[in-house]
């Protein structure tokens, strides 16, 4: 039986069976946006350390991903995936050699002008497909298994690109592919439908369901495990320990990721794009409450990584 613990919270796996037991009820907490700033890092380890964070999504491509690989090296008991990257970023590989992915040297600054880029054709999948593949290669290389796939801004969910990822993820023989999408999406958005930032949320999420639908399919065609359910579209930057409470409560049988974007806002933060500042250090604050440990102790829900086998 292995062992994992990290903080004054331990974690315990023990190794896979065969079969899984799903009457246990599974959680991976996940930081998307590690090694964007040193701050951003800071605030994922803390919140590992101290809190319940079990796992983080790393981009090769942003400013400290390379201090993100260090911590991360250091840091044996914390889940890394890839936070693939194609908006909002810089590539890895030169950006001579992505002339449909990039503009001025830098990927598309919005998630609206990718997918239309890519729904019309005027993107070139085998130069997606190369940058994806960089991003993953850039993880390993620094000597760290990638646990899952996900994406900033969730562009993996675009068709196109889902397929490629899925086939990256036997390439490389990664388990877990995000397919981003909170069911049942109809009630989420009657939950939400007073909280002007939540509602909007609930709706892009709605509205991703046929999307949602293809990929479950593709990733069996593939042979790969089933996404776990997903959590935290709606409530992205609004994050509460009332709200992770009631999650926690409501949490079926199997395995669900809780997406969070926990970080210390620095000056490296001023320079990028992103809506999320000061949201990110409450969600520091808010995965290191005792009150949430607690709780997940209370409710035996186990808290795991991707890829690993039932916890006790």
């Amino acid at each position: 039986m292995g062992r994992l613990s990290h903080g004054p919270a331990a974690f315990h796996f023990r190794r896979a069976r065969g079969v899984r037991d799903w009457s246990v009820r599974e959680l991976v907490i996940n930081g998307d946006d590690f090694g964007l700033t040193p701050g951003v890092n800071a605030g994922m380890i803390d919140a590992h350390r101290d809190g319940v964070l079990t796992s983080v999504s790393l981009m090769a491509g942003a400013p400290a991903a390379d201090e993100a690989i260090a911590l991360a090296r250091r840091t044996p008991t914390l889940g890394v995936g890839c936070h693939l990257t194609l908006v909002d970023g810089t590539p890895v590989l030169p950006a001579s050699q992505l002339p449909t992915l990039t503009i001025d040297g830098r990927f598309r600054p919005r998630w609206g002008g990718f997918v239309a880029a890519c729904l019309t054709g005027r993107l070139a999948l085998d130069e997606v497909e190369r940058e994806l593949s960089a991003q993953i290669d850039r993880v390993r290389s620094g000597g760290l298994v990638p646990t899952h796939l996900d994406s900033h801004k969730h562009v993996h969910a675009c068709p196109p690109v889902f397929d490629l990822v899925a086939r990256l993820a036997v390439r490389f023989g990664i388990p877990v592919v995000r397919v981003p999408y909170e069911r049942p999406a109809g009630r989420l958005l009657v939950r939400h439908r007073a909280r002007g930032a939540a509602r909007r949320q609930a709706i892009e999420n709605l509205l991703m369901a046929p999307w949602a639908r293809r990929a479950d399919r593709l990733l069996a065609r593939h042979g790969l495990r089933p996404a776990p359910r997903f959590a935290g579209r709606a409530l992205t930057g609004l994050w509460s320990v009332s709200a992770i409470e009631a999650l926690i409560r409501g949490l079926p049988d199997g395995r669900s990721e809780l997406m969070a974007h926990p970080g210390y806002a620095d000056a490296g933060l001023d320079a990028v794009r992103t809506r999320l500042r000061g949201e990110r250090a409450d969600e520091v604050v808010v995965l290191r409450a005792p009150a949430i440990r607690r709780l997940v102790q209370a409710e035996r829900i186990q808290l795991v990584r991707h890829g690993l086998a039932t916890a006790v």
